[in-house]
């Protein structure tokens, strides 16, 4: 992400073709942020890429065709949602500010304030997360036992395990918002099952009934911590990043999930399309590409001749600068924080705050969540899958939210293409049709 550029007022006015008074009502009303003047501070500058943006918006509305093309591409809304809103360098679920969230939730609170508006467990059985609502026997031992199936990737087994457990979820086939949300909470704790065997698949802590269990009774953070034989401030470190983790609006496997909820599927076929796209080097993917850097330097010394070499060859450094956080992703920036206070000398700490240091230095990018989630599996010496596997059990959370919102606007997201490709050959019955008089 470069360095943010700002105009003048006479300037910025200029570039929108707009008096100075109506830039300053752009400002009162947050499309445009200003800062003081380096040399003045009677004077205002102006953000040009908030500038540029408004100039987009303009064009759109003047081709709606355009716009509906540019809308997949960080572009304009495409669907109405309550779930997530990011505004301003901040993001909101429900109303409620994402890392205030994350200090004091666990995943299963988030859970039901993304699924039914309210963090607190409703009364017996409606709710999803209740002791009770656990996967069934059938439905486990589906999650061991396939052949060479602990030799498969983590995002490979979450997907295998998926499509054995929900044929065997009989209640699951009938999805309407209160099933999907049964189901989620089913679908978490077996994920969080295969997650724990992402040290080490055949050991003894990655029992997926000994996880399921202790995930209804203590929650899927402290299971994981358990599993992974941490203490429980880690555990509390592990919840916030499921939080930070569970939903960023309308992603590409969110997306993805909604078209697979607005056909009628399970929540297990949804989610299962959600992890198809999630491991994608993309998106939750990501995280091996920031991993794979963190190797590459080898420590802080090795820094700056990897960076200049990749930065030569014109290849992006994973791990910073997110589009809707010009300013800096707040996930990456309190999970760093969290990983700090963990293991503050680690090498792996001493690397990445090294890393942010080169990338603030050249040109103001900031670390995202993918190198918070690294860093902070790096603190507590866990092997990469980690943090995928915290990724992918934190975005179900956002994933079934999406399946329900969608079951309850209850239309097939079903949107036309607009062809580009060769025209096809008159036929010789098109071309006998007379043309319509005119009138």
């Amino acid at each position: 992400m470069s360095e943010m550029v700002y105009l003048d007022a006479d300037a910025a006015a200029s570039t929108l073709g707009v008096s100075r008074a109506t830039l300053y009502a752009y400002v009162s009303r947050g499309l445009v942020r200003s800062a003081a003047h380096p040399s003045d501070p009677r004077k205002r500058r102006y953000a040009a890429a908030d500038l540029a943006r408004l100039l987009r918006r303009r064009a759109q509305r003047a081709r709606p065709d355009a716009a509906a093309v540019e809308a997949l591409h960080w572009g304009a809304p495409v669907l109405d949602s309550a779930i997530t809103r990011i505004a301003d360098g901040r993001c909101h679920h429900r109303g409620r500010e994402l890392t205030e969230l994350a200090a004091v939730l666990d995943i299963e609170a988030m859970a039901r304030l993304l699924w039914m508006g309210d963090a607190g467990p409703p009364p017996g059985s409606d709710d999803p997360f209740a002791p009770a609502n656990v996967p069934s026997a059938r439905q486990l031992r589906g999650l061991v036992g396939w052949p060479d199936g602990a030799d498969l990737p983590l995002a490979e087994r979450m997907t295998a395990a998926l499509a054995i457990a929900g044929t065997e979820d009989l209640a699951a086939w009938d999805p309407g918002p209160v099933t999907l949300a049964a189901s989620g909470a089913r679908i978490m704790r077996l994920l969080a099952a295969l997650a724990a065997g992402a040290t080490d698949p055949q050991a003894p802590g990655a029992d997926p009934s000994g996880t399921v269990a202790l995930a209804a009774r203590q929650g899927i953070a402290r299971a994981l911590a358990r599993a992974w034989g941490l203490d429980a401030a880690a555990a509390r470190a592990i919840d916030a990043a499921l939080v930070l983790s569970a939903d960023q609006e309308l992603n590409v496997s969110a997306f993805t999930v909604r078209c697979v909820a607005s056909a009628g599927s399970t929540a297990y076929a949804c989610v299962q399309a959600g992890l198809a796209a999630l491991q994608g080097p993309r998106h939750g993917g990501h995280v091996w590409r920031v991993a794979a850097l963190l190797r590459a330097a080898d420590g802080p010394a090795g820094l700056r001749p990897l960076l200049r070499e990749r930065l030569q060859r014109g290849e992006a450094i994973p791990g910073f600068g997110h589009p809707l956080y010009p300013a800096g992703d707040p996930r990456g920036r309190m999970l760093l924080e969290l990983a700090r206070q963990l293991g503050p000398t680690t090498p792996t700490m001493r690397l990445v705050d090294a890393l942010v240091a080169e990338l603030e230095a050249l040109d103001g990018r900031r670390p995202t969540l993918d190198l918070g989630l690294v860093a902070l599996v790096g603190v507590l010496a866990l092997p990469t899958e980690a943090a995928f596997a915290l990724f992918a059990v934190g975005r179900c959370a956002g994933w079934i939210a999406h399946a329900i919102e969608q079951v309850e606007d209850g239309r097939l997201i079903r949107p036309r293409a607009r062809y580009v490709g060769l025209e096809p050959e008159p036929t010789e019955e098109a071309a006998s049709v007379p043309a319509p008089r005119r009138r």
